[in-house]
């Protein structure tokens, strides 16, 4: 099929987005012809008759061809909005998995007004960005996209008159052709300060306003539901919202991430909160000019005025006298002025030092508190619910710390560095990384009856030594001046034992992190474990049972509780969905995360202990991504426990949070789902999977194929020729090394690039391989539990989402263009044994998949298998191109020949046009 006629044929299946998409492409053919570049305005797809020629292929193309992929991902985007909203036009409860419906389940269930706002008061969603490589587009263009949306979206508004319109149209243009000349790809490598200013972006501009629209929404549908709003404001019954950031803190494997680093981020992020918290203090001084004079104030008001007068000297009553017989504007005035940030011009620009200033975030939650309360009693109680609470949700949500930074190291490289402080403090034996669990244990916690650090200050440190202890001093240092609210936890990659958690304690001790009390010692940072590989997931529960039984971690959840005021100690647990898979392939990873989790939760309710899970997640299949509604339902029982944490990483930042709408949408789905979850699993019996038999007979048989496939001899170099690995390795789109410590292993192979590499070769492989032998196995073996396993695809949660998810890379999997890329193989024999490996599976795969799902990916989704259909006709092109770059590009390497700018930079793009195409990169 041509590529026009894909374009039509999708046009008329699917309607409207690609209208949308035809009138995008039309305004760019205008604009290039109206800047005189009329040839390549001919070479615009979908809109006429001409077939690229792989030969013509320049990289003015390959950029065109990318732009035009993040057209189609945004009409399609801005299709999903608006189909959203007209079925909720129709009923608030019509659209899956947002508040509408699931208060409706909840209510209907039995549920009292009173049981959903207590349950409500319980959930607690945090996502956590992170800048792992896999973001391929500049920060710039991100922009230029942003700006794109918001003029598609006006388009939308019937109140327009056609001059209007005429008028977006012509600002269509404009951004287009703004897009157009701003480079695609990173040509220099983006430091950490680059990933920190998108993410500032997302914090400071799109997130303070998301969540007033999704408490809106939330009164919306309590009151479509039948219930009181104004109890669910006087109750401030709203779920906790945070967010969490790695940028500067995760560590492992980046070598960039130095002490200065955190140091410099940490202030960035404070300085940050406080300009988003201005802004909103600025617009509720506009928004209270009620006529009230101090003197008839209520009397904790004026007493409160009183103090902040007192507290901030001559300046303070400059800014109180400016607003005289108007004292709730007089009172915020006061607020504003004891923010402890300097501002020119109207804009905060650096952190301020003096007294009378809050140090922390509660000191203005209480006065908050209190404007509420007298606004409550002056009678302006629409104000005090609506205006009042919309900045005490985003103090609640930012504090003055913006996000919390979690700090990420590896086990091994804190092994290092203890062995370093030994020899530094001239102990006898020094080799504590090889010594056995007991003997580790019974080092650490005789050392953990002493608050004495190892060493002095100033003494000198090997290298692993030296970064912990420099990064631990400066969160001490900005902890003891700020509060720990700034630091989410200590996380552990590649946690194997008990003792790679406890290890973290003496590390603290070395700065001053913990304290001692007549009971002993306790963390002002809590220790989290990473469980990332299939094996670490199986032992988890030992790990975490040992962990939550040391007194050292009982006392630090214990100061956490008070400190936080929790109803009961909380441990988080970090899972990883990258590695697991890395490790065994899409069922074994699923199935070994459900059962970790489940077990994990048993855990820490059997040590009166809330479990509070962090999922690790990526953007693709492999790593995690699926659909966020079903992602919830589909987790084990006490999973979630209303208090969801996971990551957000590179592209699906962008995809999720980058316009308003669609970042409500996204939250809501988070905070919703884990609303209903949480009060289901409380209303019924603890019980793990009713086809776990059948499950963990598939998990293992398909991690037995994927295992037996990835030890064929071979198979490293297969990879390697026939993926883009190498391409991608040099690749310039994130901060962070693609490899661990640099040697050439798959096991130091970061899971992003091994994603990436196989997602660029169209083979997506991680996300389905041994799935169907292992589904031919089950068949032969047990055709009744076959059988058992189709029914449950109905209607269980975990089962359908898993095999949905892999249904949905297997549409993306395309055999014919996997085929090109294995002819750059040059062992004959090499190729032939891994071709016939990967595309016998794929072929077995796909046949179980379509038996157990009854109907072709057609009929059972057409919208995803025609936007396929319609990115499949233009990738193919770019697939060829990056298949001859890629021959080129190694024979010059492996003549020796001088390294070519211009085709690696063409390689580039083609990378990043196709990530852009399939909406993933790892």
């Amino acid at each position: 099929m041509s590529l026009r006629e894909s374009f039509l044929t999708t046009k008329r299946v699917l309607g409207k987005p690609y209208k949308d998409l035809e009138f995008l492409l039309r305004s760019l053919k205008n604009i290039l012809e109206k800047n005189g570049e009329g040839e390549i305005a001919g070479a615009i797809p979908w809109i006429s008759d001409k077939e690229p020629d792989v030969q013509e292929i320049t990289p003015k193309h390959i950029q065109l061809y990318s732009m035009i992929f993040h057209l189609v991902n945004m009409v399609e985007i801005n299709a999903a909005v608006q189909a959203r909203r007209t079925k909720e036009d129709v009923s608030l409860d019509s659209v899956n998995g947002l508040w509408g419906i699931n208060i409706k389940e909840l209510r209907e269930a039995g549920l009292s007004e009173e049981e959903i706002m207590e349950a409500i008061r319980e959930v607690a969603i945090e996502p956590v960005l992170t800048a792992h490589p896999t973001e391929a587009k500049r920060a710039t263009v991100l922009e230029h996209h942003r700006e794109l949306y918001v003029l598609l979206v006006q388009r939308e508004n019937r109140m327009y008159t056609q001059n209007e319109i005429r008028n977006v149209d012509h600002n269509i243009e404009l951004a287009l052709y703004r897009l157009w000349r701003t480079g695609e790809i990173y040509l220099e490598k983006p430091d950490i300060q680059d990933e920190l200013r998108n993410i500032l972006h997302y914090m400071v501009n799109v997130f303070p306003e998301v969540i007033a629209i999704l408490d809106r929404r939330l009164l919306q549908a309590v009151q479509y539901n039948g219930m009181d709003i104004e109890a669910f404001c006087a109750s401030h019954s709203f779920p906790k919202i945070s967010f969490g950031d790695w940028v500067g803190g995760d560590r492992d494997g980046h070598p960039l991430v130095t002490a200065e680093v955190t140091r410099d981020t940490l202030l960035q992020l404070r300085l940050n909160a406080l300009v988003v918290i201005r802004r909103k203090l600025i617009r509720l001084v506009q928004r209270t000019s009620f006529s009230l004079a101090y003197e008839e104030a209520d009397e904790a008001l004026q007493e409160r005025i009183q103090a902040m007068l007192d507290e901030t000297g001559p300046n303070g009553r400059e800014s109180y006298e400016r607003n005289k017989g108007e004292v709730f504007r007089q009172f915020i005035s006061l607020m504003l002025h004891k923010l402890p940030v300097d501002s020119v011009r109207g804009h905060a620009t650096k952190l301020l030092d003096v007294e009378g200033a809050y140090v922390h975030s509660q000191q203005l939650k209480d006065d908050l508190a209190l404007l509420q309360s007298s606004l409550i009693e002056y009678g302006a109680k629409s104000i005090a619910y609506d205006d009042v609470i919309s900045v005490m949700r985003v103090v609640d949500a930012f504090g003055f710390h913006l996000a919390a930074l979690d700090i990420r190291q590896n086990s091994s490289f804190h092994d290092k560095a203890i062995e370093q402080l030994l020899e530094a403090s001239s102990a006898e034996e020094t080799d504590f990384g090889n010594w056995s669990e007991e003997k580790r244990l019974a080092f650490i916690n005789k050392e953990l009856e002493s608050a004495r650090p190892f060493t002095a200050l100033k003494a000198k440190l090997g290298p692993e030594a030296q970064a912990v202890v420099e990064c631990y001093r400066v969160i001490a240092k900005h902890t003891r001046k700020f509060g720990t609210n700034c630091i989410g936890s200590f996380i552990v990659s590649m946690t194997r034992s008990v003792s790679d958690l406890l290890t973290v304690y003496l590390l603290a001790r070395e700065v001053g992190l913990t304290e001692m009390t007549e009971d002993g010692q306790y963390a002002e940072i809590p220790v989290v474990p990473l469980l990332e590989t299939i094996d670490d997931l199986e032992n988890g529960t030992e790990i975490l049972q040992q962990f939550l039984a040391h007194p050292v971690t009982q006392r630090t959840l214990a100061q956490q509780q008070k400190k936080y005021n929790l109803k009961q100690p909380a441990q988080q647990v970090m899972v990883g969905y990258s590695d697991s898979n890395k490790d065994g392939g899409i069922l074994a990873s699923q199935w070994s995360l459900y059962k970790a989790q489940y077990a994990l939760s048993e855990v820490g309710h059997k040590a009166g202990v809330k479990i509070r899970f962090f999922h690790g997640k990526g953007g693709s299949i492999s790593r995690g991504a699926g659909p966020t509604h079903y992602f919830i339902k589909a987790l084990p029982y006490g999973a979630p426990n209303g208090d969801i944490r996971l990551t957000e990483q590179g592209e699906t930042i962008a995809q999720k949070y980058a316009n308003p709408v669609n970042a409500a949408y996204n939250l809501e789905l988070l905070a919703a789902n884990s609303l209903n979850k949480y009060v289901k699993d409380k209303k019924s019996e603890r019980s793990f999977h009713p086809l776990a038999d059948v499950i963990s007979r598939l998990a293992e048989s398909s991690e037995h194929y994927y295992d037996k496939m990835r030890n064929e001899e071979g198979f490293i170099t297969f990879f390697r020729s026939a993926t883009p690995i190498d391409a991608i390795e040099m690749s310039k789109i994130g901060s962070r090394p693609a490899k661990r410590t640099g040697a050439n292993t798959l096991d130091d192979l970061r899971a992003i690039p091994w994603v990436f590499s196989w997602s660029q070769a169209r083979v997506h492989m991680t996300s389905w391989f041994g799935v169907g032998s292992a589904l031919e196995q089950l068949h032969s073996e047990d055709p009744d539990a076959y059988e058992t396993l189709k029914d449950a695809l109905k209607d269980d949660p975990f089962v359908r989402y898993v095999f949905t998810n892999i249904d949905t890379s297997l549409a993306a999997t395309d055999e014919e263009i996997f085929s090109l890329y294995i002819d750059l193989v040059e062992d004959e024999s090499l190729r032939k044994k891994f071709s016939g490996i990967f595309l016998d599976e794929l072929k077995l795969t796909r046949r179980h998949l379509e038996n157990l799902l009854c109907r072709p990916i057609e009929e059972r989704r057409k919208g995803h298998y025609y936007s396929n259909m319609l990115r499949a006709s233009l990738m193919r092109p770019l697939h060829k191109k990056q298949v001859q770059l890629l021959r080129t590009w190694r024979a010059q390497k492996a003549a020796g020949e001088p390294e070519d700018e211009a085709i690696q930079t063409e390689l580039l793009m083609t990378i990043n046009a196709l990530s852009g195409a399939m909406r993933n990169t790892g």
